[in-house]
């Protein structure tokens, strides 16, 4: 039996690697599986070694904060690893985890191929991290063609696989109808994370609170994931606001994703599939003052949303941190949807990278093919 250790460090990876092994597991039968996962690795019979949700950690100082507690899981994982002596480390995502986990492991066993899904954004802040990685790493997964330059420079063997939000998906029809008047929706993600959520939904309530004022037509759908459902829901309990509600379903949210007219997006990687459904958008984002100042002294990009980086130019509005407050939200939104033109002309230039960043079949599919060339 060959054998594949999959390593991921949040729900995002987690979802990313069972896609990939789903592909494996309809080409071969002859894999043992084993993880650091999640529900979606788990719904496919892959065993997590422990639960994911001890150690997702996203911001600067939540890392800081838990370095302790990280150090044990990776000494913790590693020995799981070396125990289990896989052919491939399958590493997704979370590179803060699991890099440091492949770097030790390739110290250990030199024989374990280790491959990494979604290169860490050498092209935003310290590029120097390639010459790292390119002693412990067999081979990297990337997102985007314009990455490919900087692994190639320093001769890290790199594949481009596409972006999983842009592949061709048939999804289940799902009828919403019932759950909205006849008043037109706009979609608003206000992200993923406790922290996150705290933060931006505040301002956003007020934002929905200013709209309604100027044109109560609306229907607002909060995009959550089922973990702050509830809390996301609590919060807008209290705001005196009856047009908007909570949804984590992802099946429904992805169909009203496609009913939206529009979308304030945190942003993050989400904004790629609004794009992809030709919805028009604005990026929001805002972060603690450390965090913050943290970012302004690292990043070495001027934009924060990937079609805005790959273009070099600001085609989706970006509001962040002082930006990022109801008035600014409620004068973008209102000034786009008064203006059909510079809707028509945001969804062009973005179609056409949209078209650019699709792979020839899916991402799950071309990372796959990767890993099983290496169990030949």
């Amino acid at each position: 039996m060959k054998k594949i250790f999959v390593i991921t460090g949040e729900p995002s990876g987690d979802r990313l690697a069972s896609e990939v092994i789903k592909n494996i597991k309809n080409k071969r039968s002859d894999i043992e599986y084993l993880s650091v996962g999640g529900k979606h690795l788990n719904s496919i019979g892959v065993k997590s070694i422990f639960d994911q949700s001890e150690i997702t950690y996203l911001a600067f100082t939540d890392i800081i904060f838990n370095l302790f507690k990280i150090k044990r899981k990776i000494n913790e994982t590693v020995s799981k690893i070396i125990d289990f002596k896989p052919d491939i480390l399958f590493s997704v995502d979370s590179p803060d985890f699991t890099l440091r986990v492949s770097k030790i492991i390739k110290k250990k066993n030199p024989n374990i191929k280790t491959i990494h899904f979604i290169a860490p954004k050498v092209w935003a802040w310290r590029p120097g991290r390639v010459k790292k990685m390119k002693n412990f790493l067999d081979h990297i997964l990337l997102l985007f063609n314009f990455e490919k330059k900087y692994f190639d420079k320093e001769n890290l063997k790199n594949s481009f696989v596409g972006h999983p939000l842009l592949d061709l998906k048939v999804e289940e029809k799902v009828e919403i109808n019932q759950l909205f008047s006849e008043k037109k929706v706009i979609s608003v993600f206000p992200g993923s994370r406790r922290s996150e959520i705290k933060l931006h939904a505040p301002i956003l309530f007020d934002f929905i609170k200013k709209m309604n004022s100027k044109n109560n037509s609306f229907n607002y759908v909060f995009h959550s994931t089922d973990r702050f459902k509830d809390y996301l829901n609590n919060l807008l309990k209290n705001q005196n606001i009856n047009n908007a509600q909570v949804i984590s379903d992802d099946k429904i949210k992805s169909a009203v994703i496609k009913k939206s007219i529009f979308a304030v997006v945190k942003s993050g990687t989400v904004s790629l599939e609004v794009c992809k459904e030709g919805i028009p958008s604005i990026i929001i984002y805002k972060m603690n003052f450390l965090n913050f100042l943290i970012a302004r002294i690292f990043l070495k990009i001027r934009f924060a949303n990937m079609i805005n980086i790959i273009n070099d130019k600001e085609i989706l509005p970006e509001l962040i941190q002082r930006d990022c407050n109801a008035n600014e939200i409620f004068k973008t939104v209102y000034y786009f949807l008064k203006k059909p033109d510079l809707i028509d002309n945001q969804l062009a230039q973005v179609n056409k990278t949209i078209n650019d960043l699709t792979s020839k079949t899916s991402s799950s599919i071309e990372a796959s093919k990767v890993l099983l060339s290496y169990l030949t």
